[in-house]
Parts: C-alpha cells; sequence; structure tokens
C-alpha cells in the first residue's frame, strides 16, 4: 500500500496525519483524560508530539501499521487518531484509538471505528481484529462491545508502562462476526 487510503463517513474524514498536525496531536495527547488509560504520559511540550506523529507516519510507510487522523467533515484540523497499530493481511490486527474530550459522546468514534473496521476485513483482509483495553477504560469497554466485539477475558500484567504493571482486558471480532 503505497497511497495513504482516505476514508469518510457521514460526519467525518479519516487522513493522514501530517507534520502540519502537530499542534492537533499536543492538544489531543496533552489532555489527561485523552491519556488515562494510554501508555502515555500528558505531553507538556509541542515538540513532545513529534515522536508520536513520527511513529504514525512511519508505521504506514513501513508496512507495518497505519493510523488515521479524525477530523470533521471538511476540517483539516484532526480531533484524534484511530488505526491498527500492527497488522498482518489475511490474519489479525491491533486497534488503537482517541478523541479529544470535547468531542466525546456525539457518535464519532462509533462512526470513525466502523470505517476502519471496514477497510481492515475488506481492503486488508484481516480475520481477527483485536483491541487490548487498559482495566478502567469503561468508555472503551462500551464502545467495543456495541461493535460486537466480544470479551475474551484479562491479560494479567500484559503491560508494563512507567515501572508499572497493567492488567490488560482482551477484545476481538472476526471476519466471520463482522459478516453477519
Amino acid at each position: 500500500m503505497n497511497i495513504f487510503p482516505k476514508l469518510t463517513t457521514k460526519q467525518l474524514d479519516l487522513i493522514e496525519i501530517q507534520q502540519s498536525h502537530l499542534v492537533d496531536i499536543y492538544l489531543l495527547f496533552s489532555d489527561k483524560k485523552v491519556t488515562e488509560f494510554y501508555n502515555l504520559l500528558p505531553l507538556k511540550h509541542e515538540q513532545e508530539g513529534q515522536k508520536l506523529l513520527d511513529w504514525f507516519r512511519s508505521q504506514f510507510k513501513d508496512g507495518l501499521g497505519i493510523r488515521w487522523g479524525i477530523a470533521l467533515k471538511g476540517k483539516s484540523n484532526i480531533i484524534g487518531t484511530i488505526g491498527f497499530n500492527n497488522f498482518t493481511p489475511k490474519h489479525r490486527a491491533n486497534i488503537g484509538y482517541d478523541l479529544h474530550p470535547s468531542y466525546w459522546n456525539r457518535g464519532y468514534m462509533t462512526e470513525a471505528l466502523q470505517a476502519v473496521l471496514g477497510f481492515g476485513f475488506n481492503e486488508l483482509n484481516i480475520n481477527r481484529m483485536e483491541a487490548e483495553v487498559m482495566q478502567g477504560n469503561i468508555i472503551s469497554d462500551k464502545l467495543l462491545e456495541k461493535l460486537n466485539f466480544k470479551r475474551e477475558g484479562i491479560l494479567r500484567q500484559w503491560m508494563l508502562w512507567n515501572e508499572q504493571y497493567y492488567d490488560m482486558t482482551m477484545y476481538s471480532l472476526l471476519r466471520i462476526e463482522y459478516d453477519k
């Protein structure tokens, strides 16, 4: 995949994250509500967002993952990100997402996730979508269950971050479940 795929929904454009989005990345990941269940401390300086921006872009360039910027239809600034932290065509993908709290509870993440799932199953031929959710992230639990992900169980001390272990809940959605 050489050309970054743009996805659109009723209210959103899922676009390639560009250098011009550095301020948006900072505004997103400097918010404590966004990073509360993320293995990332809130950014304190705009330039700290450069590492994230570079990682998102390199994952696509290297064919390892794909992360879209979430923009309101027709706008160029991004209010969140969504995509595959990693994927193996015809096998599985790991999903990640975030949204600025100013845009919570408007259905945007449901819409974005539906578009990304469609792309993954139909364009990348993914068979199994996975999402690992930090314990206590009830909003993500509800979102995934709403989209028919199955809760598989707890991955005990799965994540080591900031010198602490965290349990994660593993969710999955299989192609045969998506196609129903």
